[in-house]
């Protein structure tokens, strides 16, 4: 039946949320003390924080690095450019190696 597929989805993607959102955060730890390196104390009580108010939102592994970021801005630094890949979808699932368009009719 959809619905128990859906539900299972659901539950899947729930379990594996805060896993998701804590290799989520180390790559941002990383990708920040990278560039401010005499900042790794300030990097972790702002990542700590914007994980905290993420969690509040429906999908925090989305607004997180853009929460990250506001604050490091807030604090007079540049953001890093970090990767913002999809933690979600498996490596290389956006990649379309024979792109050709094509004609639909919707009626």
């Amino acid at each position: 039946m959809k619905t128990d597929e859906s539900t299972q989805a659901v539950t899947v993607f729930l379990q594996n949320l805060p896993g998701t959102v804590s290799k989520l955060k180390n790559r941002l730890q990383r990708d920040y003390e990278q560039a401010y390196p005499n900042l790794g104390d300030l990097v972790r009580i702002v990542l700590d924080e914007e994980e905290a108010k993420a969690w509040e939102l429906s999908f925090p592994h989305l607004f997180l690095p853009d929460l990250m970021e506001a604050h490091i801005v807030q604090l007079g630094l540049q953001p890093v450019a970090a990767r913002h890949e999809n933690v979600l979808a498996p490596t290389g699932f956006n990649e379309i190696e024979n792109y050709q368009p094509v004609l639909a009719l919707c009626g």
